[in-house]
């Protein structure tokens, strides 16, 4: 069930938290289950994909020890599990009134489904896809508590999240040497360092230009928190760079424990971000000429 791969449903909560209604009643219980929902459906997801490569993860170097491969959790039992974890929780959702958000849910079901069969398979595709898990956990964030998204944040979502997969092939690529070299994943063959650095440039500097354009809208002045969170935010960025071109970013999730220079950014722009949200939610705004 990959349970480290979890905090990535904390991003169920941006969307929330950027709209100031985080701390409204009911809208807390209403994402712990969102984030419960989604966890255990993309658990779903990670055993089904060790399922069906069962047999080439039996003989690699790493993904040989997990449960699935390993014989430990065996395959009888862990089907069934998979296609329940996949299911019940969008069924849930929509019983228990959340449509919308089970509709995302099981928007992400079906493009997870389609990735483990085929398309982790389609150089590029690949990486889009990938992308996307991180967007649908985004929306489905604003899904269940009934928050609208505005365009900048989907780019920001979009371009940062493509900026983060294309990073993490691009480690791959790069430590993709010795005895493990051969069990990489497929699509890894037909990119090039160059292809991959022109993507994670590319999505870089989208996000950038989009998180500015955030902190600078004109609809009703801009917040000193929103101006000031550019720089840590700037400076985050560059730093994961330079952790991708390393070829340290293979597991995303971790790269930020590990780089204290990262974390920091990461902690004063959480802080000056939250502090932007107070401004436009009280008035706190700078007046745009």
């Amino acid at each position: 069930m990959r349970p480290k791969q979890w905090m990535k449903n904390v991003l169920l909560a941006v969307a929330p938290l950027a709209a100031g209604v985080l701390l409204e009643p009911g809208v807390l219980l209403e994402l712990v289950f969102a984030i419960v929902a989604f966890s255990l459906t993309s658990s779903g997801g990670y055993m089904l994909n060790d399922l069906l490569d069962i047999e080439s993860d039996r003989v690699h170097p790493k993904k040989r020890f997990r449960p699935i491969p390993s014989g430990e959790f065996p395959a009888a039992v862990a089907w069934p599990t998979s296609i329940a974890l996949l299911i019940v929780p969008s069924i849930v959702a929509f019983l228990l009134g959340h449509p919308l958000f089970a509709a995302v849910l099981l928007t992400y079901v079906v493009i997870q489904v389609s990735y483990c069969l085929w398309l982790k398979h389609q150089p590029v595709i690949d990486i889009v896809v990938v992308a996307s898990g991180f967007v649908l956990r985004a929306i489905a964030g604003a899904a269940v508590v009934g928050v609208p998204v505005t365009q900048w944040f989907l780019l920001v979502i979009s371009s940062g999240s493509l900026f983060m997969v294309a990073g993490k092939r691009y480690s791959e690529k790069a430590g993709s040497v010795g005895n493990e070299a051969e069990h990489t994943r497929k699509t890894l063959d037909s990119y090039s360092l160059g292809y991959l650095r022109f993507i994670w440039t590319v999505a870089a500097t989208l996000t950038m230009l989009s998180y500015a354009m955030w902190a600078f809208d004109l609809n009703g002045g801009t917040s000193i928190g929103s101006i000031a969170s550019i720089v840590p935010f700037g400076v985050a960025l560059l730093l994961y760079a330079f952790d991708i071109e390393r070829g340290e970013a293979s597991a995303p999730e971790e790269v930020v424990l590990k780089d204290v220079r990262l974390f920091v950014c990461a902690a004063l722009w959480a802080g000056l971000f939250l502090l932007s949200v107070l401004a436009r939610q009280y008035g706190w705004v700078i007046p745009t000429l």
